[in-house]
């Protein structure tokens, strides 16, 4: 029923394991399995189940559902990667024909592309793909439900898009480029379009009875790149592994970190829930933490995929009901129980390989007005601005090469910054998108805003 243990304490490994208890008792699932994730690789696996002595392990297939989403995400961002599209071209420059060909990749990935949230009836996740054998049929003869671009509203037929994308890029079946370009290089020989023993069956549970009934599990056709893998908390722990730190034989670790960052507009209710989307990525903020992943569910079956990244902590959760527990909760949690319990050890403390001067000698206190900046060199060779009163706004920027810098969060990125030097070549003040930053408040020598009063600095009295 479990893994090796050996890196978390018994107190951890105790919390861990009622948290899934709880999740199976009260969520009344048949069984219940998880595993986390900590620095890379699987630390702990635990099940529940209602059959004594069968209880399932990190090699037993559940169906994941959306969480297929961020693998068909993937084989988007490696055509982005190696040329062959960019994220804002409208899909009909790539698949010609099929009604939504407006909508650009980049709101496919993060839905917001204004699309129905389900194809056309009968419901596509209870009936065979084999009703739906063209887009057209998926897409039905009013694909939008919104402007395009205008907000987030979830498509499933905006990933099926996505994957005849992939196949019409790519000439082969979009199972088979899967199979090809990510779960062979990443070892998720576990991960299959279907079933394969040993697998749980899918039942749904009566709401008001402790009784069960099976759930069919059907072939999702056209449909398959919004929902229709298999896999293990083994495999998706090593997903969970890639979708954190990126592995260059499938996407890079810069690449895969713009999945993480917001894409799409959130709603008020999302807003104020602290939840977002990125690039086939959930985001939500719970207990002062960032989390990203996906949850899934398809009938029978329920998943849930998170990541904490500042502790390098992450979670899988698989279950085979219909609707019971609150999957990827459960994963938050278990992340929270890990983190909390045993806080991550910082790496020790190391300098710079090599000193840049020309960069060393931007670092130090400067003004904008008279807000107080820290400019600080960190040992990865980039620049930290950050406001030293509690005041103002920072970023971090990378160096390009020629002296100048670019922003890489907040309202600083994309944003050029430029040190301006005097004729004896030392720096006179900062160019930050037009922002002055000098090193003392308003310098006189300074341009706008430098010596606003010929006067200077005076009391009132």
């Amino acid at each position: 029923m479990t893994t090796s243990h050996d890196d978390l304490l018994p107190g951890t490994r105790r919390a861990l394991l009622h948290r899934i208890a709880v999740a199976q008792s009260e969520g009344r699932t048949p069984s219940l399995v998880a595993t986390v994730v900590r620095g890379g690789k699987a630390v702990w696996t635990g099940a529940r189940t209602s059959v004594p002595g069968h209880g399932p392990d990190e090699n037993v297939q559940y169906r994941i559902g959306s969480i297929t989403k961020t693998f068909t995400a993937v084989l988007v961002l490696r055509l982005r990667d190696e040329g062959v599209l960019d994220l804002g071209d409208p899909l009909e420059k790539h698949v010609p024909g099929t009604g939504a060909g407006e909508v650009t990749i980049s709101q496919l990935l993060a839905h917001t592309g204004g699309l129905a949230a389900e194809s056309p009836a009968p419901w596509w996740e209870r009936t065979s793909g084999s009703l739906r054998p063209e887009l057209a049929d998926v897409l039905g003869e009013q694909p939008f439900r919104h402007p395009v671009g205008r907000r987030y509203h979830y498509s499933n037929p905006g990933y099926t898009l996505l994957g005849a994308l992939v196949e019409e890029l790519r000439g082969a079946p979009w199972e088979e480029v899967l199979r090809r370009e990510i779960l062979e290089p990443l070892g998720l020989h576990r991960t299959s379009a279907h079933p394969q023993e040993p697998h749980a069956g899918g039942w749904a549970v009566h709401p008001w009875a402790d009784a069960m009934m099976p759930e069919p599990a059907e072939d999702l056709g056209r449909m398959a790149p919004a929902g229709q893998l298999w896999s293990t908390t083994g495999d998706l722990a090593r997903f969970a592994v890639f979708l954190a730190h990126g592995d260059d034989r499938v996407l890079s670790a810069e690449s895969v970190k713009e999945m993480h960052a917001p894409a799409a507009p959130p709603e008020t209710a999302e807003l104020a829930a602290g939840s977002s989307y990125g690039l086939a990525l959930q985001i939500v903020h719970r207990d002062g933490r960032t989390l990203v992943g996906h949850s899934g569910s398809l009938p029978g079956f329920l998943a849930g995929l998170v990541i904490d990244m500042e502790d390098d902590v992450a979670a899988v959760v698989l279950s085979n009901c219909t609707s019971g527990p609150p999957v990827f909760t459960v994963a938050a949690d278990l992340v929270r129980i890990v983190a909390e319990a045993e806080p991550r050890i910082p790496d020790p403390w190391s300098p710079m390989a090599e000193v840049d001067q020309s960069a060393l000698e931007l670092a130090g206190q400067w003004y904008w007005g008279t807000q107080a900046y820290g400019l600080r060199l960190p040992a990865d060779g980039g620049l930290v601005l950050v406001p030293l009163l509690g005041v103002g706004r920072g970023s971090r920027f990378r160096a390009n090469g020629d002296g100048t810098w670019t922003g890489l969060e907040g309202y600083y990125a994309g944003e050029l910054l430029r040190p301006l030097r005097r004729p004896d070549g030392s720096v006179s003040h900062l160019d930050l998108g037009s922002f002055v930053f000098t090193r003392q408040p308003y310098d006189e020598n300074a341009p706008v805003p430098g010596g606003v009063d010929p006067e200077g600095w005076r009391g009132v009295r």
